[in-house]
């Protein structure tokens, strides 16, 4: 039977923080928080059962293990993307292709893609999912919706919707958000920690998942009260497939921000029809 690998996403961490020798310096190029690249290399050094880094007080320093991967990471990291790159065929001038994260295709685009169809049935519409820098890169998207800090997001890019956050729960969920189960949505700089500094004593998470849409999910399924982005909330709130578990919220550190990569007029489009749906 073929060994397991660690997750590629994993080895894309730790292969950006060992070329810049820093986490920050690394969760800029990769599209995430400073934490989740950390917890992502700490994974991967349990999993391999060695230290590739030296945790300094001004940085990183690899290791003798950390300098013999490096260059089989970066060696088969560059072979993925030559190989995507040699597949990937022509989009096309009448497809519009929109890059986001699968937490807003499921819970922001999905549920009116009828209405954006009804004003333009002409369109061919293609929804990519990614995540890291790259995914957007090798992409080819005409429009993009990063998660991150507005640094991350790039020039150019605008801020979609609001950037708070607000606790939800399932309309029959019954427990005070004081003694309520939490679900956590890893990777992000604003959780429940910040929510109890801020606002007020709740318990500690027992569920993580590492997306919004997932906290979402769980906490439409009664497993629990989500503290996600109010952006990708809307359409359950409206709908009744979520309530707010209270009236209370605080500001996130990352957000969603849009930007168009094409002069197509469809993208011009979607790009307006989306920032208007979302405000």
């Amino acid at each position: 039977m073929a060994k397991s690998l660690p997750p590629l996403t994993w080895f894309r961490s730790f292969e950006a923080a060992a070329r810049n020798l820093s986490f920050t310096a690394a969760a800029e190029e990769v599209g995430l928080t400073q934490s989740a690249v950390s917890q992502q290399v700490k994974a991967l050094e349990t999993r391999l059962r060695v230290p590739l880094f030296t945790r300094l007080p001004r940085g990183l320093a690899l290791t003798d293990d950390g300098r013999r991967l490096l260059p089989q990471v970066s060696a088969s990291l560059g072979g993925l993307a030559a190989a995507a790159d040699l597949v990937a065929g022509d989009p096309g001038e009448d497809l519009l292709t929109v890059a986001t994260s699968v937490s807003v295709a499921q819970w922001v685009i999905a549920p009116h893609l009828g209405a954006f169809q009804a004003l333009f049935p002409a369109v061919r519409l293609r929804l990519l999912s990614a995540i890291w820098a790259d995914d957007f890169q090798t992409a080819r998207a005409d429009v993009e919706i990063r998660f991150g800090s507005a640094k991350q997001a790039g020039e150019g890019a605008v801020a979609l919707g609001s950037d708070r956050l607000v606790p939800l729960k399932a309309p029959g969920f019954e427990a005070p958000l004081a003694e309520a189960a939490l679900i956590e949505a890893v990777g992000t700089s604003a959780g429940w920690q910040a929510w109890q500094e801020q606002v007020g004593r709740v318990r500690k998470p027992v569920l993580f998942t590492d997306t919004y849409g997932m906290a979402l999910q769980l906490a439409a399924q009664g497993h629990g009260v989500a503290l996600v982005s109010e952006m990708l909330a809307g359409q359950a709130l409206e709908t009744g497939q979520l309530v707010r578990a209270s009236d209370g919220a605080i500001v996130g550190q990352e957000a969603y921000f849009l930007s168009i990569s094409s002069e197509k007029a469809t993208a011009i489009a979607f790009a307006e029809w989306i920032a208007a749906l979302v405000e």
